[in-house]
């Protein structure tokens, strides 16, 4: 291995190294999807290891770098084993805080002598040998260490087994690039029909999918390979190796301005990155989304979801429960002259609740209120323009349904309390609003009242008809929205719909790869209507 100020690099001249890698590359079962018994199969990355220099915080003694952490948990969570090596002369007391940073990753410390290349072919293969996959080694180059914090990496592309070109090479320039090349070397030795999908989301919402195993880098068993995009590099590079995008837009946005009344003026406002996006889709007919950007407005609007709701009407069947959204009404503001002759108007009763008009992408999209006398609507603290809503008693408890792709899954959850618990709280507060966030708290009854007495009141086949209605309405492939049954009529009524759910509550063997086949199915299905 030689070592140069500016490179980290596995040149092509090492051949133990090539060789150790084509031993611990065997053709197993491991890897590539939907091949028949007794067929051969290709190696995919199962392990990365990275030299200490390359993952260590210069400017922070005891941890990572901010780009290694990201990369060893989206490693982690994608089953790629990971390991960390350290040369012979690093102390005892260095070798013990670089175990003590590794271990929350799950991350190996590996000792490389460093004598020879051989020495350390060795060991790793005396480590690792029961890998069943290929194993990506980055070490850097030992000529200039004063210049190992350029962080610009190269890595060789590998012959293995003649599933990978020799000739080829890979420039990876930092850390980031790292499972772009994953997604391309593991592509390479793949001669199935892998699927590539590429995905944002905010870090906190990518932590919940993959910690479950959502994204993995290496193929699920129908055959997909995620892909985490980043704004730190150049979108169309990576969009180049993506056959599908996955996006929570929402995650992107600035601001929003409703003022408009056609969906399509909406002024939405994305970060600079989600902008970048947004061009290359727009100038890209050819670039699949799941789902597209402007199938998206709807949910972000209340009142339009509201409008869409009213269709529900549609699946009324004499001597059957209806299933229908709330009664509501849309304010500019709240010191309208009128507004409790339009609350009538719209068989709006009190206690009602109040939401923002925009429903989410915005800090203060979630920040409601439940208004109990009509004059407490003057100087209410929510952001107008607004959508006062029917509230609708339903025994505290809330039915969370999911839909990916044909399927449908629901969880119950304990609600907010019914009206006449909601006054108890307020009159101890003077009969002022109760103020709260959606995302953080919500009103709560003391009462030991448990969800799952209700769910055998829930209409199954009814709400299966109104997430097929609402998936054809919207064009969503993956969404939420929540039921609530009211107390006497039976009514089910829809109070929230959003797009790309955790679905957290549905179990992981169940709701993964419900995911991954509504994805497939998506991308299936488009690329027939191109034939």
């Amino acid at each position: 291995m030689v070592f140069s100020p500016s490179r980290w690099v596995l040149q092509e001249s090492d051949a133990s190294i090539f060789s150790f890698l084509r031993l611990l590359l065997p053709r197993s079962s491991a890897t590539v999807p939907n091949a028949s018994e007794g067929e051969e199969m290709c190696p995919v990355v199962r392990g990365v290891i990275l030299d200490h220099s390359l993952v260590l915080d210069p400017g922070k003694v005891g941890s990572f770098t901010t780009a290694a952490k990201s990369l060893l948990r989206r490693l982690h969570y994608s089953k790629i084993r990971t390991g960390v090596s350290y040369g012979s002369g690093l102390s005892t007391d260095k070798v013990n805080l670089l175990k003590s940073v590794a271990e929350p990753y799950s991350c190996d410390c590996l000792l490389l002598s460093g004598c020879s290349t051989d020495a350390a072919v060795g060991e790793i293969t005396c480590a690792w040998g029961d890998i069943r996959g290929s194993i990506l080694y980055l070490a850097p180059n030992l000529d200039a260490l004063h210049k190992i914090s350029c962080r610009c990496l190269t890595i060789k592309d590998v012959e293995v087994t003649n599933a990978y070109p020799k000739s080829s090479r890979l420039d990876i320039n930092k850390l980031e690039e790292l499972p772009l090349t994953i997604c391309r070397l593991n592509k390479k030795v793949i001669e199935s029909d892998v699927v590539t999908v590429g995905y944002i989301m905010k870090p906190s919402r990518e932590e919940d999918f993959a910690k479950r195993g959502a994204l993995p880098m290496c193929p699920t068993p129908n055959g997909l390979m995620f892909l985490p995009l980043t704004f730190d590099l150049p979108l169309s590079l990576q969009l180049e190796d993506v056959d599908v995008v996955l996006h929570k837009a929402t995650d992107e946005i600035v601001s929003i301005d409703l003022s408009c009344q056609a969906e399509s003026s909406y002024k939405i406002t994305y970060t600079p990155g989600m902008q970048e996006l947004q061009r290359h889709i727009e100038c890209h007919s050819d670039c699949f989304v799941v789902d597209p950007l402007k199938n998206i407005y709807p949910v972000l609007d209340r009142l339009t979801i509201q409008q869409i709701l009213l269709g529900l009407e549609g699946l009324k069947i004499e001597g059957r429960n209806a299933i229908r959204g709330p009664h509501f009404l849309k304010v500019s503001y709240f010191d309208e002259p009128d507004l409790a002759k339009r609350l009538l108007e719209a068989k709006l009763s009190l206690p009602s609740i109040v939401k923002p008009q925009v429903a989410c992408g915005v800090p203060d999209a979630h920040s409601m209120a439940i208004v109990f006398r009509d004059e407490d609507f003057n100087d209410l603290n929510v952001p107008t323009p607004a959508v006062i809503q029917e509230y609708v008693d339903h025994s505290s408890t809330v039915f969370k349904f999911y839909v990916l792709g044909e399927n449908v899954f629901h969880a119950v959850k304990k609600s907010t309390p019914n009206a006449d618990v909601l006054l108890k709280l307020s009159e101890r507060n003077g009969l002022k609003p109760i103020l709260f966030d959606s995302l953080k708290s919500l009103p709560t009854d003391s009462g030991k009242q448990n969800p799952g007495d209700q769910e055998h009141n829930i209409d199954l086949g009814l709400v299966r008809d109104a997430a097929n209605w609402l998936s054809k309405t919207l064009n969503l492939t993956i969404f939420g929205f929540d039921v609530v049954i009211q107390e006497g009529s039976g009514d089910h009524v829809i109070v929230d719909v959003n797009y790309l759910p955790s679905f957290k509550e549905v179990p992981d063997d169940v709701a993964i790869p419900a995911f991954w086949e509504a994805i497939r199915k998506k991308f299936d299905s488009k690329a027939v209507e191109k034939q």
